[in-house]
């Protein structure tokens, strides 16, 4: 009989790829990526929109500030599903094979709250969570103890019984902290191998 009550997965970089950087070498070349990177630090204020800003009023924000980037700054929005892209398969027929079996399917991710549709709309398996724990609407983000503290008071499963993955050793850590069980995401196989291990799916289910 498993031991897990609800399976928790992380988005970026367990179910689409997070790696803005690729768009850009691909679209403006890797020599101007890196000076746009290194000019606004795009990074750093994205935690912002992770937090609960708006994507399009920070980016208007930034293009303020840096009117020499603007047609770069413009693309973080307009081409968002360019930058949170491609999906990860394998992991997404996890998450379906995990909801054929009854078992409840969260998320817990850091995404903002008004680009969060947006990926839903492209990428149906993100529609499919029983419960969705996003950070731009929490205004909570990991590794943040309250963002866990408040999955914990609204799904109402113990800590123990709950099983999350993430790519970020820190997440894992910090919810590991509280006793849930962990997985650090590295490749779709890893997973599929803990779930088939934890008795949530058979080793067909999980390919």
């Amino acid at each position: 009989m498993p031991s897990i009550d609800a399976v928790i997965f992380d988005i970026g970089n367990v179910l689409i790829q997070w790696q803005p950087e690729n768009f850009y070498d691909r679209t403006i070349g890797v020599a101007r990526r890196k000076a746009f990177f290194a000019a606004t630090d795009i990074h750093t204020h994205h935690l912002e929109i992770d937090r609960g800003a708006s994507l399009p009023e920070t980016v208007d924000m930034l293009v303020a500030k840096f009117p020499d980037w603007e047609t770069e700054l413009r693309m973080w929005n307009d081409n968002w599903n360019d930058l949170a892209a491609p999906d990860i398969p394998h992991s997404a027929r996890l998450l379906y094979a995990l909801k054929a079996t009854g078992i409840p399917v969260f998320t817990l991710t850091n995404f903002g709250h008004d680009n969060f549709p947006l990926s839903q709309m492209v990428y149906p398996f993100l529609n499919e969570f029983d419960r969705e724990y996003v950070s731009g609407r929490l205004k909570l983000i990991k590794p943040d103890p309250a963002i866990y503290a408040h999955v914990e008071e609204d799904c109402g499963i113990a800590p123990a019984r709950l099983l999350f993955a993430d790519d970020r050793p820190e997440n894992i850590d910090a919810a590991a902290a509280r006793g849930w069980q962990t997985h650090l995401f590295t490749t779709p196989q890893g997973w599929a191998d803990r779930l088939v291990a934890e008795g949530l799916l058979t080793p067909e289910a999980a390919t």
